[in-house]
């Protein structure tokens, strides 16, 4: 049924797949942005698969199939090198390295480097099975030196190393598809390379941190846009590949490539307030997902049923047509605390994509990355889902339980028995008294409490990536360092609208990484805290989360904010977060300051008067 070579290319898929899975376990959260970022660059390996099916179309002289093969290109390549500057600049703000020797592990990854580019030049001497013995080796060199690479990224102070040797890699790559297919010449594929090139560099310089969910989102749709123009290109013979496993592949790949271009598209658009970030729910919507579902799967089947070019080319526009309404649909009624995860599945599928269009085109390099950064976004969609206590069923066809946003309000008893405390009102100079007593002796004021605290734990939210206050959390914990003061920062896996968006924000304003502090890690210490200072955060530090049972964040593993004596609230309001699910803490009778609104100017307020003198 199926050739060896088919055979080495399904086995290449499942092996890279396990090893990519088991080294990305070893990243730290810390890096999961970043990690996303670089699997964006390493979709795009599907360049290659471009740049031949493009040589193709250039030769048989198809002008619409020369226009969609350099747009392959230009996609894959604004991937490829907007991922990995992107991702460069983000692993230098955070590991501020660049003084670490030459170690074992880097001389390892020079010399298997050195061995590709040698073989890449003898595969430009050698022709026939000797050429694609070669070419077979430099695949697995390349493939070893990014598993390599993100081996590195395990460690914060070889994480640049290993996204360049990544990236150095995927240059080889792009370098030996000219020389094994004689293409140097062909002046037309340029084009697309330095358009690609030109736009990704752009991409990388300008964005700026508060952008990076919505810069990942489109990257994983460039990538599955690109891998559906690949493999659309080889299901219509601008390959050397035309087989019934290669049209079985390219028509699978076709329909990911699209679900995850279209869903990435809405995704990035919410992410940039383009459109609305909450949960759009069409009338039977999940009705529509199966029903747009089978229709791709039945313009498949019909594809192989019906060997008729009309009914060619309707499979085919059905696979585009109802994939893409798919990723319309799935992404469409995902509100915006639900976009870690998405993000990280449209991140898998992206490499997916990219792995099947492998499969289509018979490339063992293709493959092998697609498979790696397929495993990337699974691990990560594992890792969102249980620090969300969500099912992924539940993201892609809905079902979450989830009180509709309108209906988030407290009630007006619950309202007035919280203290919010304003900074207009002289906060810092404000007695309050944590049992409600009039006694003298027991008033104190949240000044007093933060100038004489010896340990601090800060809990960054949603809501300081959206006000942008990240410096002004850096100037807070400065201050409290120069009065003695220990601060830590609990992050919540699950903080933000992705993997990691903390991590970054904060380092961009030169927190420490080794401040920074996972919930496992953090959450035995704010008992013993003297204060904790939460900005702009909700359901990650709800304790209904451990004790209200039906409601939808029970059994989500929350940071245990609740269980420190003194706790200062930054957050635009106070009512429930996206969960829909009301906030105890919010309740206390003592030991409980907040400070409602922007949260960059409500913190800039607050540090001007604890400075005063």
């Amino acid at each position: 049924m199926f050739s060896t070579f088919q055979l080495s290319l399904i086995g290449v898929f499942v092996l890279a797949t396990i090893l990519g899975y088991f080294l990305i376990k070893n990243v730290p959260s810390l890096l999961h942005t970043p990690l996303m970022s670089g699997m964006n660059a390493l979709s795009g390996i599907c360049v290659t698969g471009a740049i031949v099916a493009s040589y193709f179309a250039f030769s048989k002289n198809d002008a619409l199939a020369i226009i969609f093969g350099l747009l392959a290109i230009v996609l894959s390549v604004v991937n490829v090198v907007g991922g990995f500057v992107v991702t460069d600049k983000m692993l230098r703000m955070i590991s501020k390295a660049g003084n670490k020797k030459a170690s074992p592990q880097v001389i390892l990854s020079i010399i298997l480097l050195a061995l590709s580019l040698a073989l890449i030049v003898l595969t430009g001497i050698y022709e026939g099975k000797v050429q694609d013995y070669l070419s077979y080796s430099v695949a697995a060199l390349l493939s070893i030196a990014i598993l390599v690479g993100i081996f590195f990224m395990s460690k914060v102070e070889y994480s640049v190393l290993g996204n360049r040797l990544s990236a150095i890699s995927m240059l080889l790559a792009v370098v030996i598809t000219f020389v094994f297919y004689g293409l140097l010449p062909v002046w037309v594929l340029y084009i697309g390379l330095i358009i690609g090139s030109v736009l990704g560099v752009l991409i990388g310089l300008k964005v700026k941190m508060i952008q990076m969910p919505q810069l990942v989102a489109l990257l994983n749709g460039l990538g599955g846009g690109a891998s559906a123009i690949i493999a659309s290109l080889t299901i219509l013979g601008f390959t050397l590949n035309n087989n019934l496993f290669s049209d079985a592949s390219s028509l699978v790949a076709i329909a990911i490539g699209c679900v995850t271009l279209s869903g990435s598209l809405v995704a990035a658009a919410k992410l940039a307030r383009l459109i609305s970030q909450k949960s759009v729910v069409m009338k039977g919507h999940k009705i529509w997902i199966v029903l747009s579902l089978a229709l791709t799967i039945v313009s498949i089947v019909l594809f192989f049923a019906i060997p008729n070019q009309i009914v060619t080319a309707i499979s085919i526009a059905g696979v585009i047509i109802f994939s893409s309404f798919f990723g319309i649909l799935f992404s469409i009624r995902v509100g915006g605390a639900d976009m870690p995860i998405t993000i990280s599945l449209l991140n898998s599928l992206s490499g997916v994509a990219a792995g099947i269009a492998g499969f289509a085109v018979g490339d063992l390099l293709l493959v092998a990355v697609g498979g790696i950064v397929g495993a990337s976004g699974l691990w990560l969609t594992q890792i969102m889902c249980k620090s969300m206590n969500r099912r992924m069923l539940d993201i892609l066809v809905g079902g979450n339980g989830r009180k509709k946003e309108e209906n988030m309000v407290l009630s007006p008893v619950e309202q007035s028995s919280m203290t919010n405390t304003t900074v207009t009102e002289n906060i810092l100079d404000a007695a309050i008294s944590p049992s409600n007593s009039d006694s003298e002796e027991e008033k104190i004021s949240p000044k007093e409490i933060l100038l004489k605290a010896k340990k601090v734990i800060i809990v960054p939210g949603y809501g300081m990536a959206v006000a942008q206050a990240q410096h002004h959390v850096k100037h807070l914990t400065d201050i409290l360092r120069d009065n003695g003061a220990s601060v830590k920062f609990a992050v919540h896996p699950v903080a933000g609208r992705m993997p990691g968006h903390m991590n970054v924000l904060l380092c961009e304003a030169d927190v420490d990484y080794e401040d920074l502090y996972e919930m496992d890690d953090i959450n035995p210490e704010f008992e013993e805290a003297d204060a904790t200072i939460v900005i702009g955060a909700n359901d990650v530090m709800n304790p209904a989360a451990r004790e209200a049972e039906g409601t939808p964040i029970y059994g989500m593993p929350i940071l245990n904010v609740d269980k420190c004596k003194n706790i200062f609230i930054f957050n635009y309001d106070l009512k429930p977060g996206y969960a829909g699910v009301e906030n105890p803490v919010y309740s206390r009778k003592s030991g409980l300051f907040t400070f409602l609104g922007n949260a960059n100017d409500t913190m800039a307020e607050f540090i001007a008067l604890l400075e005063m003198k």
